[in-house]
């Protein structure tokens, strides 16, 4: 469908493809970055369950450009089955950025996406992420050396604005399109200072998608499949990108794209975070992973209403032979899970 058709209001499915800057998209479900998340095994994940395009965390553009180790050996890896994937930086520096994207389109990057939307205050302190809303020259200078250095199409994903009632993201979207030609917009329409809070102003979404010739993605409130319909209804917007809708339930880019019309069983769960426990060994190692982990069993715990002791207990001592012991017990007895998966294999269902 082209693009004349979509906005004469001939509105595509979900699960139809489209493009950003020219890289085909296979359906309109996008994974958000996830601050401290979203390595190369999320994104797979999200991947393996039918999302279109995964997005990385937040990386820093400063950490690309003066090589560091651990950034470019973690935060660069990048599996053969993500692709297309579009990797995310952040940073205030346009020259910085020029050399971050390079390095990042070295890694294997299909596409660069920049920050300019995170309201974390140490984030802001430095000039980026929200704040570029203030200082929208810079944006588009940081948007053009994304696009320079790395010779990919570049994306932004921000804010609607910085306090509510500030249309400062709104005009900045249009800007870096008409002025720094970005490829599509990401836009999560509240005001940062509003954090995850509030209704999402989809109206101005739909206000954004009759004003610029780009994709726009909506995000901010996809808190489950149907949340994510409503907000493609309302916003108008060509795609959804679904961040806490999916932590830990990969799932709803199943339910998004037609794949599944029911809710996971505990044997699917249960595999699946042992799939995720895997991953995260092969990626940092026993102990650090043991570590890290602390984060995503809440999780599953949550999906399987667990004991509150296999809860305590997954958080404060089990490694990872106990985690997985204790992943494996809220299976019914009846349906032990199965054996744990390679990286790219999907769970035998």
């Amino acid at each position: 469908m082209s693009a004349t058709a979509e906005r004469a209001g001939f509105r595509p499915a979900l699960t139809e493809p489209f493009e950003i800057g020219g890289v085909p998209i296979a359906n309109r479900v996008l994974l958000a970055p996830l601050a401290g998340i979203g390595n190369w095994f999320v994104r797979l994940q999200a991947k393996r369950h039918g999302a279109g395009l995964a997005v990385s965390e937040m990386v820093s553009s400063f950490a690309l450009h003066y090589r560091n180790e651990r950034t470019l050996r973690e935060l660069m890896r990048i599996h053969p089955d993500e692709h297309p994937v579009s990797m995310q930086l952040f940073g205030h520096d346009p020259e910085v950025m020029r050399s971050g994207a390079e390095v990042a389109a070295r890694a294997g990057a299909d596409l660069i996406d920049i920050n300019m939307g995170c309201p974390v205050p140490k984030v802001r302190k430095t000039g980026a992420g929200a704040q570029l809303l203030r200082d929208p020259d810079l944006a588009l200078a940081l948007a053009r050396g994304a696009a320079e250095g790395s010779g990919l199409p570049v994306t932004v994903k921000l804010r609607s604005g910085i306090e509510a009632g500030d249309r400062s993201g709104f005009e900045l979207a249009i800007r870096l399109v008409e002025e720094a030609g970005v490829a599509a917009i990401a836009f999560h329409p509240r005001a940062a200072t509003k954090g995850h809070k509030g209704k999402p102003d989809y109206e101005l979404t739909r206000e954004l998608v009759e004003r610029v010739e780009v994709p726009v993605i909506v995000s901010g409130g996809l808190s489950s499949a149907t949340a994510a319909r409503r907000a493609y209804e309302q916003s108008g917007a060509d795609a959804v990108m679904v961040a806490r809708g999916s932590l830990g339930n990969p799932w709803v880019f199943e339910e998004l794209t037609g794949r599944r019309h029911e809710p996971p069983s505990r044997k699917e769960i249960v595999v699946e975070w042992l799939w995720v426990m895997d991953r995260a060994e092969e990626h940092l190692g026993s102990e650090r992973a043991q570590r890290y982990l602390r984060k995503f069993h809440p999780w599953y715990v949550e999906r399987l209403r667990a004991p509150k002791d296999v809860a305590d207990e997954l958080q404060r001592s089990a490694d990872l032979p106990r985690a997985r012991e204790l992943a494996a017990g809220l299976v019914t007895p009846d349906s032990p899970p199965e054996t744990p998966l390679l990286a790219g294999q999907p769970p035998s269902l």
